[in-house]
């Protein structure tokens, strides 16, 4: 596939899988062999399967959860989405409770493509902040 088709794959991944909850399309839009790194979540995401658990994961915790791409980059094989997600803590996440509390967290992923599917993806996101605004770590820096 195209550099521009990866990159459409990509926003697809993003507005259809993420935000609507489209889960009929992850087996387009990803590999059977898919796999998600994250040093947040060091087992990662695998295959169809693993990306559908991890969409209604977070859609569960966060019903309004919606992704916003900032900037998009592709070249070859990748692309790179840099994105600014928001939601509403509403269900259980990581065995946090809800906490009702309104979250705002950046992240880049990079994507790799074959034969027009996400094969592999790494993400860095702010997990920190995220667990500082649903109030279950405290601010850095003692406010003092």
């Amino acid at each position: 596939m195209s550099v521009e088709g990866n990159k459409v794959t990509a926003r697809r991944g993003i507005e259809d899988v993420w935000n609507q909850g489209k889960l009929d399309v992850v087996d387009e839009l990803y590999a059977t062999d898919y796999v998600y790194h994250d040093p947040g979540n060091p087992q990662g995401w695998h295959g169809q399967q693993g990306i559908r658990q991890a969409v209604s994961t977070y859609r569960a915790a966060y019903p309004d959860l919606h992704f916003a791409i900032e900037d998009m980059v592709a070249e070859g094989d990748r692309v790179v989405i840099r994105w600014t997600g928001t939601g509403t803590h509403q269900g259980n996440l990581m065995g946090i409770p809800p906490t009702g509390k309104q979250v705002t967290t950046p992240g880049i992923n990079l994507i790799r493509y074959e034969a027009g599917k996400a094969v592999e993806e790494w993400s860095g996101w702010d997990t920190l902040g995220m667990m500082q605004q649903i109030g279950v770590i405290p601010p850095l820096g003692g406010g003092g």
